[in-house]
């Protein structure tokens, strides 16, 4: 409130209680706004230690469920791990035993290879050995038949 507003309602009370009763009603009014502002502040002080039961019991609620949480996190990351290291040991177990297959696949293969190379030219060396008989039996089949083909045509 302003000053004027205070002014006006002086003069109001002034008006319709006089100057005798203003003093007794100040006091009144004082002795009222100090129970008031005691009752106020009787209320602060409850209302403050009930909230500070609360606010513990709050407390001690909110730190038992970052407890939980924290614990539940750790847990979890360790199974998770746990797993991890599983599913990678289990990869490698499998990882290896394909490879081994792959090597021994390969092994084979190339044995197999140098075999069928080892035969290929044994059997190259011998057709060289053999070319040269051959050659000399199909030159005289051939002399052979062409005197029969001439024979069969003087005949």
């Amino acid at each position: 409130m302003s000053g004027q507003e205070i002014f006006v309602i002086v003069i109001v009370f002034l008006l319709l209680f006089g100057a005798e009763k203003l003093p007794e009603m100040a006091r009144t009014l004082g002795k009222g706004m100090r129970d008031f502002k005691k009752a106020t502040d009787d209320i602060r002080r409850e209302l403050e230690t009930n909230t500070q039961e609360f606010r513990r019991d709050l407390n001690d609620v909110t730190d038992s469920i970052k407890t939980d949480v924290t614990n539940l996190k750790d847990k979890l990351t360790n199974d998770v791990n746990e797993i991890n290291e599983s599913v990678k040991n289990d990869m490698k177990d499998v990882t290896s035993s394909v490879r081994q297959e792959v090597n021994e696949a390969t092994s084979s293969f190339n044995n197999d290879v140098t075999e069928v190379n080892q035969n290929l030219r044994q059997d190259s060396k011998e057709n060289n050995n053999k070319t040269p008989e051959n050659s000399n039996e199909v030159k005289d089949n051939s002399q052979k038949n062409t005197d029969v083909s001439s024979d069969e045509y003087i005949i």
